[in-house]
């Protein structure tokens, strides 16, 4: 009985040893990349890119995708905020993965590599590794290190020097907040979001690889990159056919119409208090601790956050994290005090050298802020003339 036990134990350790290497593919295998369209949550408006890898011959068809999370990860939306978001390779049958877009109504199309047995065989080995558990976590960047960005990595990691992005297909190259914005209406509470929190970094022009961090970038790239002087594509075929995803914007509820709306309200108020030689001060202290609540947020990303995309954030200049501070002082006295003015005339001031980066695209700021700055002007302006009354 023991002997019988030990062989089952030998057969089970045999049986897991040759189970886990990875199999050699046959010649009629393929490798390809899956482009997948943009959904209509956030954190698909971009599109998805994944590899995929059949092997008839082996019954092979998975999915090798760098674009997985959990929302139920400890602390998910902390380590957003904080930079040290992990994302995750996943292994899963196509079928299985085309499933979801499927239902989503959204196209997926397939982009076959032109590549050679052992070049076949050397990706796999490279996802199997990857997908082992201390591997397949990685560190997510929204620009520089994601599902999309990944596929261009991947390619001249194995095969250096012979693998030629060639950017004729591009009419200009873009910085990457420019390529966001194609993706997402300015005029959203999504983008205005974006276009706070990112810094100035994200105005510099993308490389030609680094355009590929959008899926449909990297799909357009790999159809303009050669292998060996060879095209990468040897063919593409569009596997699910659903049309485009085109977002429609509701005005009222655009971050612009309740910016105008503030500004006129604003108006209205600063019209009445002029009128009656008053303030309304739980309104100045509304305006000054939620732009400084704000600035604060944005200065903790560009000091305190791993974000590769949020420091040199000049929109600190109009958020003033100060006003936080400020809002306290001024809510609790109908007078001003006497250094206010002093306070925000430099505010004003900061508010202008804000305004002369934008033209000199140091950083270029949301459109959607200036019926927000000229609230903000408004409201400074009175305090500054109410504090000589």
């Amino acid at each position: 009985m023991r002997r019988k036990l030990h062989l089952l134990f030998v057969c089970f350790i045999i049986g897991k040893f040759l189970f886990s290497q990875v199999p050699q593919l046959r010649d009629n295998s393929k490798i390809s990349l899956l482009t997948c369209a943009a959904g209509d949550e956030l954190y698909s408006a971009f599109g998805h890119s994944a590899f995929r890898v059949q092997d008839p011959a082996l019954g092979i068809d998975v999915v090798y995708n760098y674009g997985t999370f959990d929302f139920n990860q400890p602390n998910f939306y902390l380590n957003f905020t904080k930079g040290k978001m992990i994302y995750s390779l996943s292994r899963r049958s196509f079928e299985a993965f085309l499933y979801e877009y499927e239902l989503e109504k959204r196209w997926v199309k397939e982009q076959i590599l032109d590549l050679d047995l052992q070049q076949r065989n050397q990706l796999l080995a490279f996802f199997e590794e990857n997908y082992l558990p201390e591997n397949r976590d990685y560190l997510y960047d929204p620009l520089l290190n994601n599902c999309s960005s990944i596929t261009g990595d991947i390619l001249k990691n194995h095969f250096g020097d012979a693998i030629v992005f060639d950017d004729s297909h591009l009419g200009k190259r873009y910085t990457f907040r420019q390529l966001v914005r194609q993706f997402l209406d300015v005029n959203t509470w999504s983008m205005f979001g974006i276009d706070l929190a990112f810094g100035s970094p994200v105005d510099r022009k993308a490389t030609v690889q680094e355009h590929m961090f959008l899926p449909y970038y990297a799909m357009e790239q790999f159809r303009n990159t050669t292998l060996n002087e060879k095209p990468l594509v040897k063919r593409e075929r569009t596997v699910l056919d659903y049309n485009e995803h085109i977002p429609k914007g509701f005005f009222p509820l655009s971050p612009l119409f309740w910016f105008i709306l503030l500004m006129a309200f604003t108006g209205i108020i600063t019209y009445f208090d002029y009128k009656y030689k008053a303030r309304s001060r739980w309104f100045d202290f509304s305006l000054l601790f939620i732009t400084g609540f704000a600035g604060t947020f944005l200065f903790l990303l560009w000091v305190a956050a791993d974000h590769t995309s949020t420091p040199y954030n000049f929109n600190i200049l109009w958020a003033l994290p100060v006003n936080m501070i400020v809002a306290f002082v001024v809510v609790f006295q109908d007078k001003v005090p006497k250094w206010a003015p002093k306070y925000l005339w430099s505010a004003l001031g900061l508010m202008v050298i804000m305004l002369l980066l934008w033209i000199i695209k140091v950083q270029i700021f949301s459109p959607v802020l200036i019926p927000l700055l000229l609230t903000l002007a408004i409201r400074y302006l009175y305090m500054i003339k109410y504090s000589k009354l």
